[in-house]
């Protein structure tokens, strides 16, 4: 690790632990609800900073950064624009413009990759989900509102981006070059595997996905299938209610997910039965980069009692969020309602947490002598085991038991990737 990385982490560790430390302080005297008493302390703190730090600290950059670390701190996919990032802002979402295939939150200040989609530049350059972006062409993104670092990826078709990269497997920094480009979302893919099992992979919901998988359904049928793994694997991108759609397509009845925020009414959303509906047996597989949609659907899929959900906990990031224009020309792109499974978890703060959870095989490519992926290089193993273990489940050939005995037991200490929390495992049936 790098003196440069190994700073990064210790500067971090200790504006937490200052914040911690104030807040101790203060939280005797200060109610949890007092607006104006917290405001008083945060102007005090700034007063501090101003006065009696070492060097005569830039206040507007003091300022920005205070403003981001408290929206990162209540919602990981929070911005705050001024007004010429707004302005920019405006004017790309207003223009189509071509991208690099990466979903992005924020995580520890920087911006973290939630998913790479199939076939983007950024998937073929082997960044993964977890791995944070230190700069984009030479703008750290430290404090950087996520909105903008999104508009700072797009750009004109064959356009260059570069970023930098702080890998999962390797901290040490790595510049990449990619070219933008207009990345599809992948179709529906569906076959029919030995043992009458249908197999059905959904890696976007945007656009006619939803439709693709009922018509994918709807064909593993006619072909004989008696039972469905669904693969939500990668599923990142698409409206969010496309989810209830698709949670839809395999109930009978019950409630799919409800949604609600402090200035949001109550909504439920309630399965609607339809008779080319899957009622077969059926599983679910998601990882670290389910997100969105796809992450109500294996939530209501799993608390109704449905579908075993197998794999990773999914990414957490289901939720309602409105543009707020501020008083300064800037806005403020803010989280108002969340989305919960029918038992009433947020799934924005806790993912959706699998039955049993499995992990894939190492299919990363070769590394290098500095541990960074060489592109062009074959996976160690192009076997599906989690994809077999799925399908040994949904026949019948395993158990739920058998399959937490071979991964040695539930990882019941994984923390979810944005607020760091291991939520309680589900209880499974034996």
């Amino acid at each position: 690790m790098n003196n440069r990385f190994k700073w990064t982490v210790v500067g971090t560790s200790s504006c937490i632990v200052a914040l911690l430390l104030i807040g101790a302080r203060n939280g005797r005297a200060v109610a949890a609800d007092d607006v104006y008493g917290h405001l008083k302390v945060y102007t005090e703190v700034l007063e501090r900073i101003k006065l009696e730090y070492v060097e005569d600290p830039d206040m507007k950059s003091v300022t920005l950064g205070a403003i981001n670390g408290l929206l990162e701190s209540v919602d990981p996919f929070a911005s705050y624009l001024n007004a010429d990032q707004y302005r920019q802002y405006e004017r790309t979402e207003d223009t189509a413009k071509a991208g690099v295939g990466l979903v992005l939150a924020k995580r520890y200040g920087y911006v973290a990759v939630v998913d790479a989609l199939p076939g983007s530049p950024a998937e073929k350059a082997n960044i993964a989900t977890g791995d944070l972006i230190e700069s984009i062409n030479n703008v750290a993104t430290r404090d950087m509102p996520l909105a903008y670092a999104e508009q700072l990826l797009r750009g004109d078709a064959n356009s260059t981006v570069e970023i930098t990269i702080l890998r999962v497997r390797n901290p040490d920094p790595q510049k990449i070059k990619l070219t933008r480009t207009n990345v599809p979302f992948p179709d529906v893919t569906a076959k029919l595997m030995p043992g009458e099992v249908g197999y059905v992979h959904v890696t976007s919901l945007a656009g006619e996905r939803l439709a693709e998988v009922k018509t994918q359904l709807q064909n593993l049928k006619k072909q004989g299938a008696r039972y469905v793994v669904l693969d939500l694997r990668h599923c990142s991108t698409g409206d969010q209610e496309k989810g209830i759609g698709l949670a839809n397509l395999f109930l009978d009845g019950g409630e799919i997910t409800y949604v609600t925020g402090q200035k949001t009414p109550r909504k439920e959303y309630d399965a609607k039965p339809e008779d080319e509906n899957w009622k077969g047996p059926l599983v679910v597989i998601t990882d670290r980069a389910t997100a969105g949609g796809a992450e109500i659907a294996a939530a209501a899929l799993q608390d109704d009692k449905r579908a075993q959900v197998v794999g990773e906990r999914s990414y957490g990031d289901a939720s309602i969020r409105r543009t707020i224009q501020m008083d300064d020309g800037g806005a403020l792109i803010l989280s108002v309602a969340k989305y919960y499974s029918p038992s009433g978890k947020a799934i924005q703060d806790t993912g959706v947490v699998p039955t049993v959870q499995l992990t894939e095989n190492d299919n990363s490519p070769e590394l290098d002598q500095d541990g960074n992926p060489i592109p062009g290089t074959a996976p160690k193993n192009n076997e599906d085991n989690l994809l077999k273990q799925s399908i040994d489940l949904v026949t019948g050939k395993t158990t739920i038991a058998q399959l937490r005995d071979e991964a040695n037991g539930p990882i019941i200490n994984e923390q979810h990737p944005i607020t760091q929390k291991a939520p309680e495992q589900p209880q499974p049936e034996r």
